[in-house]
């Protein structure tokens, strides 16, 4: 099956950015796509906590949503929107990835577990649960013959996730993101690499990428990588773009045979 990742630079404009993915879509999609992926925070990064609530919407509402579903049956791909903010029915709001089916139907959610939280310098601080409410459980989904296991961004850092997901033995594992450019240039490819390898999973992480018009800057240079930790596909900047790669079970099962660390629970 053929994966494209898809890297962003959303702004605060909701509708513009619904565009500039649907635009990214299309091309992965007319190049042989069968799953896309899109990155965190695809249609809104809004720093400024009031400004984001005042743009969310519930899900039933929300235009990302009911735009993202149409694509992906128009498309007759799988597309994992990387999330969206979306209010709860508790006014809190979730970082909320999307899967949906070549039929537009949402086939997973998955709310992002472990909220960003840093202090790069005195003036470049960050606490995402200031403003988002964690989610509470792993998801597992079937894309084809491909079982793909959800995650976002700073989960990256948690490994347990991953363990669960190498038991699951799932075959995919998604990382949308949107690393800010400092812990993404020290950190970005080596967290990678490295939940490929002790899973023996693709690793589907496509990322935002430069200077956003809410003033934050992110590092960008999305990844496709194999089971054996290899990098398949690569966007080497922080541009919006697109990248495409070949992903194959065989590859999984012979990275897992040559290291067989998740055969039986640990």
């Amino acid at each position: 099956m053929k994966a494209a990742i898809i890297q962003m630079r959303s702004g605060i404009d909701v509708p513009e950015n619904i565009r500039a993915a649907t635009g990214l879509i299309h091309k992965a999609a007319t190049d042989g796509a069968r799953f896309v992926a899109t990155p965190e925070m695809t249609h809104l990064m809004q720093r400024d906590s009031g400004k984001l609530h005042k743009a969310v919407r519930k899900e039933d509402k929300d235009l990302g949503v009911k735009t993202f579903s149409e694509l992906a049956r128009i498309l007759g791909i799988y597309l994992l929107i990387g999330s969206l903010a979306i209010l709860r029915d508790d006014g809190k709001i979730a970082n909320r990835s999307f899967v949906f089916d070549p039929d537009g139907t949402i086939v997973a959610r998955y709310d992002k577990i472990h909220l960003f939280e840093a202090a790069i310098s005195k003036t470049d601080m960050w606490r995402e649960a200031d403003s988002y409410a964690a989610g509470e459980q792993s998801v597992i989904t079937a894309i084809d013959n491909f079982d793909l296991g959800l995650s976002i961004c700073y989960d990256v850092r948690f490994a347990n996730l991953y363990k669960g997901y190498a038991h699951a033995r799932s075959h995919i594992i998604s990382v949308p993101s949107a690393f800010t450019r400092a812990t993404g240039k020290a950190h970005w490819e080596t967290l990678l690499r490295a939940r490929a390898i002790e899973t023996g999973a693709y690793i589907i992480a496509p990322a935002q990428g430069g200077t956003h018009a809410d003033g934050r800057k992110t590092w960008g240079r999305s990844m496709i990588i194999g089971p054996w930790g290899e990098i398949l596909a690569h966007i080497d900047n922080d541009e919006p773009g697109y990248a495409i790669a070949e992903i194959n079970i065989s590859n999984i099962e012979q990275a897992r045979a040559k290291i067989p660390a998740w055969k039986s629970p640990q």
